[in-house]
């Protein structure tokens, strides 16, 4: 089973994707820190993410342990995660790393902003989690206290209206719901209603699928 979970930054689903594989015995893959990764390595060699020549450079030297970094989860990073993944070179260079992994058994779950459209597009369940702008700023701002950062307010709810901008606007997979995605919206729903509500999903949209499969 493959399971696609797209959606805006700070909406909560990758909170909602380690569950769904965590609780189904599946195999989980943030694609958004293979970006970060991406963008830390650029940034670490002294780089700037609108080189796209440098961005793709990292993105083929790649390898399993960028993903462990410490420093993903920075706001700079998130930043320059963002302008990296606008290059449509650098989606290119780490389409096949996302789609091996999804295709090992006993299958995965998969959240970024483009794998229902793109990565996975025949994926058995598709979901696009939301929530509204100022409730998603209002988890990263508490996220990354909790992170021992002092961020302001302003800066992340700005912040993540520019990510919006760049990931609906850009050329190479704009992130949008596929046709046929459920819409998930969690502005008022804890992780825990989240998560019912994801496996319930899950499960209606899985059944017919493995029913035909069995024929």
């Amino acid at each position: 089973m493959i399971i696609a979970i797209d959606g805006p930054a700070a909406a909560g689903k990758g909170t909602l994707a380690r569950r769904l594989a965590a609780h189904l015995g599946l195999r989980y893959l943030d694609t958004g820190s293979i970006y970060r990764a991406v963008a830390a390595k650029l940034l670490g060699e002294g780089g700037r993410p609108d080189d796209a020549v440098a961005a793709v450079t990292a993105a083929r030297a790649l390898q399993a342990a960028d993903l462990e970094r410490a420093d993903l989860r920075t706001e700079a990073v998130g930043r320059a995660a963002s302008q990296v993944a606008a290059l449509p070179e650098v989606r290119e260079a780490l389409l096949l790393f996302q789609r091996d992994f999804a295709r090992q058994p006993p299958g995965a779950v998969l959240d970024g902003r483009d794998i229902g459209t793109v990565v996975c597009p025949d994926a058995d369940v598709k979901l696009f989690v939301t929530a509204g702008l100022e409730e998603r700023a209002r988890r990263r701002h508490q996220e990354l206290i909790v992170r021992g950062e002092r961020p302001i307010y302003a800066r992340v709810l700005a912040d993540l209206q520019d990510r919006d901008a760049r990931d609906a606007e850009r050329a190479a997979a704009p992130l949008r719901p596929a046709e046929d995605a459920h819409l998930l919206d969690t502005t008022a729903l804890d992780a825990d209603a989240a998560f019912s509500a994801a496996l319930a999903l899950v499960a209606d949209r899985s059944g017919p699928r493995r029913a035909r499969d069995q024929r």
